[in-house]
């Protein structure tokens, strides 16, 4: 019963991180009024500054050792299916890891708890007639599968509450012994806060805050559960008050312990967590390792809501939108563009509209690297290129986007600045309808390209397997015969198109085309107009064409810009 496949897994995060403990001096726990007060951490400075939840500002971002930063976050419930509202968490979080490691060249090393029991998995164990763990295996698979369809990078171990729920035990013993925790005679144990005096409330709002329902053998109405003692026909273990099972908070501070030790660079979570269950995960470390500062950064995301709604989107209130169903209409690329046009920290309007600002952006950047690509190969003739402008933007961009990233992970003004270049860069490759003897730049366009597919890379993006592309791939040579088609049409248009010396010249459609080859031009232009709608959008550029496949009909931005290519094919 209970059994994890990951425990190996968590053997070796422990090798790697839990050593950390013999690394740190030994801290102090005193209640003392400057127990609620931020300690700035001794250790690596990364030079890059995050808001910091403990200390209601920006600091400094420093590590306990050089290139490496422990990460613990909340896992899911899994009683249900997973949706937009978490998925929002867990993609800006992972984007978080991506710029530290991909950027910055920091290891992160991340464990996630799973919560497979919970009174919300009993509850529904009831409902559905089945065990507990049958529930909870089913929806932590599902939550997996939708983290890798949404492109989250794994954490380094995913650890259950119910495989380790003997640490547990022994950890609430620890705090027991240490005075900050008490048993009832009904066989509950609850954290004791009055035993830790002012240091209660490092986060907004925790001193006056209601304190959770339990036994009336509290000693302060603050107090919360470690331990619950079962009711009839709940799972449960055995422990020294009795039967039982572990309380909620308890569970995040005994595996981030057990991974990580005494001292924690950087915990995260939606900020509805920040109280009370990070404020009582701080209270129960700082007690059983007697420390002056256990997690030394605190990150929170922002809530997801419905645009026009004040409530954060949850299962409660009935206004989700599950993963499945939204990767049912729009793609993994374009909620990741989402979620990066507002920083993690602020709440985030969902609605058609702001997907569809995150669906524009994408296209215009694929727009541009399918052209900067058809004008380095040769496919696309342009005017003579301002090179020195382009290389200086390009420098530019880049010292922009290590700026916003480096400034609590600024994701707007990086993308900002992405778009900026890809704006300079449109501006230059305007196609005109021969460009013999002009200076060619490509590698100018080259390194634009590899940097912007380099930074979509930092932040998740994978342009070359958005769905159109896993469209095309599932028709196995459809490209190859795509290129094969417009490359034969381009043979034919170029014939066309050839003209008549200027003594036989006299068609009246078009002065200089023989007129018996007019249908071939309009047959070109007909295949071109029937293959948009079936995803295969065909540009003329001049006397040369260039392709790409689209999931449908071209939008109407991109109609217009074929319609513009149009008029100056000929």
């Amino acid at each position: 019963m209970w059994r994890f496949p990951g425990r190996s897994v968590l053997r070796r995060a422990k090798v790697l991180c839990g050593v950390f403990t013999a690394a740190q001096s030994a801290c102090s726990f005193k209640c003392t009024s400057s127990g609620k007060r931020w300690i700035k951490p001794s250790g690596f400075d990364t030079g890059l500054k995050v808001f910091n939840s403990l200390a209601k500002q920006k600091e400094p971002l420093i590590l306990a050792r050089e290139g490496l930063a422990t990460w613990y976050s909340c896992g899911p419930t899994v009683y249900d299916h997973a949706h937009l509202g978490h998925a929002c968490s867990y993609i800006r979080f992972d984007i978080l890891q991506r710029i530290l490691s991909r950027l910055f060249g920091i290891t992160v090393v991340h464990a996630m708890v799973i919560t497979d029991i919970d009174d919300k998995i009993i509850k529904r164990s009831w409902e559905e007639n089945v065990s507990p763990t049958v529930i909870a295996r089913m929806y932590e698979e599902e939550f997996k599968r939708d983290m890798l369809s949404l492109k989250v990078t794994p954490p380094a171990v995913y650890v259950r509450v119910t495989e380790n729920v003997h640490h547990i035990v022994a950890f609430i013993e620890r705090i027991i012994r240490n005075g900050h925790a008490y048993a009832t005679k009904e066989g509950d144990v609850y954290f004791d806060i009055g035993s830790i005096g002012d240091r209660y409330g490092k986060f907004v709002g925790a001193v006056d805050a209601q304190g959770e329902p339990g036994s009336s053998d509290k000693r302060d109405q603050r107090d919360f559960a470690l331990w619950k003692r079962s009711k009839p026909q709940e799972p449960y273990w055995e422990s020294p008050w009795g039967r039982g099972r572990p309380g909620w908070h308890i569970e995040c501070s005994t595996i981030a312990s057990h991974v990580f030790g005494s001292q924690l660079d950087i915990h995260s979570g939606g900020i509805d967590l920040a109280f009370p269950h990070h404020e009582n995960e701080v209270a129960q470390s700082e007690a059983y390792h007697q420390c002056g500062q256990w997690a030394n950064y605190f990150l929170h995301s922002g809530h997801l809501h419905l645009k026009g709604s004040a409530e954060k989107m949850s299962k409660s209130l009935k206004n989700y939108i599950t993963v499945k169903d939204f990767l049912q209409s729009y793609s993994a690329n374009e909620f990741r563009m989402f979620c990066l046009l507002t920083k993690y920290r602020s709440a985030i309007d969902y609605s058609d509209d702001t997907l569809s600002e995150a669906r524009i952006s994408l296209g215009t950047i694929s727009t541009f690297i399918h052209n900067a690509q058809a004008y380095i190969k040769g496919q696309l003739h342009c005017s003579p290129v301002q090179e020195a402008v382009l290389w200086e933007r390009l420098a530019e961009t880049k010292s922009s986007l290590v700026k916003a990233l480096a400034d609590d992970f600024d994701t707007p003004r990086a993308i900002g600045a992405v778009m900026n270049l890809v704006y300079h860069g449109n501006c230059q490759l305007q196609p005109v309808s021969t460009s013999d003897g002009v200076t060619r730049s490509p590698a100018l366009f080259g390194a634009m390209v590899s940097y912007i597919q380099d930074v979509l890379d930092i932040f998740g993006i994978d342009l070359l397997h958005s769905k159109e592309a896993d469209v095309s791939s599932s028709c196995g040579r459809l490209k190859a015969v795509v290129e094969q088609l417009t490359h034969f049409r381009s043979e034919v248009r170029g014939f066309a198109l050839a003209r008549q010396n200027s003594a036989s010249a006299g068609s009246p459609s078009k002065p200089g085309l023989y007129p018996e080859r007019i249908p071939l031009i309009e047959a070109c232009d007909t295949l071109r107009n029937d293959l948009a709608p079936l995803g295969v959008l065909i540009k003329d550029r001049g006397a040369s064409s260039t392709w790409e496949i689209t999931e449908g009909k071209p939008s109407q931005k991109g109609q217009r810009d074929l319609d513009k290519d149009q008029e100056t094919s000929s």
